[in-house]
């Protein structure tokens, strides 16, 4: 079964290779820290002064995760889960697919693996780019390296808490591109859920919905009060509402009539 499993995931991170959700992987762990990086190239009066700052690296890890916690990363995970897991329609292989000898836990598991793992490689190169941003326009300038050493565990931190709240718009938008031929059904629902999270942000009860959590957590990055500060722990919500629909997901696939 492990074999079976690594074969299967080997099998499927291939399918992605110079695929468009690849590419959305690269250039949008890019995207902010190359806006900022021209932003402090332009404003280069700034860096000795920024430098010095004490809490240099919070500020930048901050400044760049704003407009990504936001719309880009939420809209990242909806774009390329969904173009992940609806490679087998676009390119009509569900059937050649489910006659490999692969347990069908297998496959959505395989998938679901991959889905996670090119999440984790756009965290690691969006703060590759948030550190050379931090080091690059210094020394072109000839300014000296951030007075701050390079806070490890805090970026590991905060990485992870949203990577986590990331985990349910992966297992929805999974469980319904799934079951959707047409592309523009998981599409349109997601992002119709973003728009709708972005409005709810400061509703009483809005870390009910699964797509408020990475705005949420980032908000309590900035110290503005939110539910997070009143009682409400989306970290806790976002692992429940991925086990919930991780879990509707593979009951859903298993018991799909037609896969293909």
């Amino acid at each position: 079964m492990t074999t079976s499993f690594i074969h299967s995931l080997q099998s499927e991170w291939l399918k992605t290779r110079r695929s468009l959700a690849s590419w959305l992987v690269v250039l949008g762990s890019f995207l902010i820290p190359a806006i900022i990086l021209i932003a402090r190239l332009v404003y280069s009066d700034n860096l000795q002064k920024d430098s010095a700052a004490p809490d240099f690296w919070e500020k930048l890890f901050s400044m760049c995760w704003q407009a990504m916690a936001l719309l880009l990363l939420p809209m990242g995970v909806i774009l390329a889960t969904s173009l992940i897991a609806q490679l087998e329609f676009r390119n009509n292989t569900w059937k050649q697919l489910h006659t490999t000898p692969q347990y069908l836990t297998t496959i959505f598991a395989a998938k679901l693996a991959v889905i996670l793992a090119m999440m984790l490689q756009f965290l690691l190169l969006f703060n590759i780019g948030i550190y050379l941003v931090g080091v690059i326009p210094n020394v072109i300038f000839g300014v000296a390296y951030p007075a701050q050493a390079f806070p490890f565990a805090y970026f590991l931190e905060k990485n992870a808490w949203f990577f986590v709240d990331c985990l349910p718009i992966v297992a929805l938008q999974y469980l319904i591109s799934l079951h959707f031929k047409n592309f523009l059904v998981p599409l349109g629902f997601g992002l119709g859920m973003l728009v709708a999270s972005l409005t709810a942000v400061e509703w009483e009860y809005g870390y009910t919905i699964p797509y408020t959590y990475c705005p949420l957590n980032f908000f309590t990055l900035r110290n503005v009060g939110t539910t997070l500060q009143q009682g409400a722990n989306v970290h806790l919500w976002a692992v429940g509402y991925f086990v919930l629909f991780t879990i509707m997901g593979y009951v859903l696939y298993l018991t799909k009539k037609e896969k293909g």
